[in-house]
């Protein structure tokens, strides 16, 4: 039999998996969105994105009636096509090594679905070696299929437009697999670069480490500056104004989320755990809520018997997503230091936050956790401000 769906999205509801799936399907493919969530595909099949996406609810809504979008949490579904991409979270253990346990049970539940010739795409970030890994691992189950490794290179929020502008890695040890992956994301990339697939988890690796170190080069130079007496955003706004060679220097804040931590451990478990650039990178950015909270001790004498307001619980700006978000260790450490800690967002949805009007009340200070554009004209009614983001026009020196 044919197979009747062009591509199933192994992953399909998540922040990776479903803008891929939905700009597969804008550009006129039949999609499988395989999950193993059944209220989120229910929600998804209602019309409804469980996250925050540019333009993913419209665009959700257009394809629907055009029936290119099927959702299932059957690993049948896979049987009814001859390509598949693989988008599972690649977490690091206990040991910020690589946990290759994710893809040993992926290609458990596959194999026994996948048709003789399938092409199968890795799209999460993985320890260099994994796409050859379960490629072996396939074939010792019998699976005849082709292992190739297109990583996402989007940013959350921007999926749908990047998906399109930006070049599509394609990493293949075998030019069958190459040619029919770069085939699959030239339906939706204008430009695709060919590497082999240690190559290419490589350059995904050393894209996210090198962010995350130019994130704590920021937070280095604030740290430097707050400590000498400096306000360190009239330094930055010196360094880059019409100064093309810092003009990708970013600003203070913290550096978290689902990738860049995990990512440079990844990196640094990849040199045998020799790597003290990424290893001081990670020192600097998951200290950031330590140093704020150590000099908000000094500051008030100690935090016993205040109400510290933490504005935005998310990674980043603009976003609902609060995996591996710093303003969750921020709370956690002021509140060991004996604050009462009060956290609102606009976006991430989460039982323990409260409202903006009820931070702006009970709070005796104000930390900026995420410089979300709702803030950024906010009247904080004189209280003192902790902003190392630079967005507030107003903040105090710690």
């Amino acid at each position: 039999m044919p197979p009747e769906l062009d591509v199933v999205v192994l992953g399909g509801g998540g922040h990776v998996g479903l803008p891929l799936s939905l700009a597969f399907a804008r550009a006129g493919l039949r999609v499988g969105i395989y999950d193993i969530s059944q209220p989120g595909l229910d929600r998804i099949a209602a019309g409804k994105m469980p996250f925050k996406e540019n333009g993913a609810d419209e665009l959700l809504a257009e394809l629907l009636p055009t029936g290119r979008l099927e959702m299932s949490t059957d690993g049948a579904i896979l049987a009814r096509t001859m390509q598949v991409v693989v988008v599972i979270g690649t977490p690091v253990d206990e040991f910020l090594g690589p946990s290759m346990t994710v893809f040993e049970r992926a290609v458990a539940q596959i194999s026994p679905y996948l048709r003789d010739g399938a092409l199968i795409v890795l799209r999460s970030t993985v320890y260099p070696g994994t796409t050859a890994y379960v490629a072996q691992h396939l074939a010792r189950r019998g699976a005849n299929v082709d292992v190739a490794f297109c990583p996402e290179r989007i940013a959350e929020g921007h999926a749908l437009e990047e998906l399109h502008t930006l070049p599509q890695i394609v990493g293949a040890d075998t030019e069958p697999a190459g040619d029919r992956a770069e085939a699959l994301f030239g339906r939706l990339a204008r430009k695709t670069i060919r590497t082999t697939s240690k190559e290419a988890e490589l350059a995904k690796l050393f894209t996210n480490t090198w962010r995350y170190m130019k994130f704590a080069v920021a937070n280095q130079f604030f740290m430097i500056a707050d400590q000498a007496g400096i306000d360190y955003s009239n330094v930055l706004d010196a360094i880059r104004t019409d100064y093309p060679r810092a003009a990708d220097l970013p600003s203070p804040g913290f550096a978290a989320g689902p990738c860049l931590f995990k990512d440079t451990m990844q990196l640094a478990a990849f040199t045998t755990d020799h790597f003290p650039l990424g290893q001081a990178a990670m020192q600097v950015n998951e200290g950031l809520p330590a140093y704020i909270v150590s000099a908000l001790e000094r500051r008030y004498e100690g935090l016993h018997g205040k109400t510290v307001g933490i504005l935005g619980m998310a990674f980043k700006a603009e976003s609902d997503d609060a995996r591996a978000s710093l303003s969750y260790k921020l709370r956690k450490l002021l509140a060991w230091a004996g604050a009462t800690v009060v956290c609102t967002d606009p976006f991430v949805q989460d039982d323990r936050l409260t409202t903006l009007e009820c931070v702006l009340e009970e709070s005796d200070v104000l930390v900026l956790g995420v410089p979300h554009k709702a803030y950024r004209s906010l009247d904080v009614g004189g209280k003192d401000v902790v902003d190392v983001w630079g967005a507030l026009g107003e903040g105090i020196r710690l």
